[in-house]
């Protein structure tokens, strides 16, 4: 698996304690995509904190793209937030990656960061989901 180095670790523990402190301490969000022999073959990683959720990073083995599984994990991302009271969700995405395909998830451009070489772009996208109606009272948390 991948680790991250050390001092990184750290300074991750140092911003989530002051987080903590000024109150927008935020909740990492990991689900994995498993094929029938337990295989990982995809994972969405993000965070949520208040109403929001970020979806930070996406990815499906190149053998199992355009199947549903990217579009699967995204829904059941946003889902698992929207459990915790999350009704508005935003991630980043370059030109060369998949702005089209988070369209077609219901995702729109918020800002086009147009800076980079080669005519590639980041786009900011957001996407805001009404609250279920079963979930009642208390802040999300």
């Amino acid at each position: 698996g991948l680790a991250m180095p050390t001092r990184a670790f750290a300074l991750e523990r140092q911003m989530d304690l002051f987080r903590r402190q000024i109150g927008v301490a935020s909740k990492s969000m990991v689900l994995l995509a498993r094929d029938a022999t337990g295989g990982v073959i995809g994972g969405a990683v993000g965070r949520r904190w208040g109403r929001c959720c970020e979806l930070q990073q996406l990815w499906v083995a190149s053998e199992h793209r355009r199947r549903g599984v990217g579009a699967a994990l995204v829904r059941a991302f946003e889902a698992h937030a929207q459990t915790h009271g999350c009704t508005d969700f935003y991630l980043e995405t370059f030109s060369f990656q998949a702005p089209d395909f988070y369209r077609a998830l219901g995702y729109v451009s918020a800002h086009e960061h147009c800076v980079y070489p080669h005519d590639i772009v980041k786009h900011l996208m957001v996407k805001r989901k009404v609250a279920s109606i079963e979930k009642t009272g208390g802040a999300p948390d």
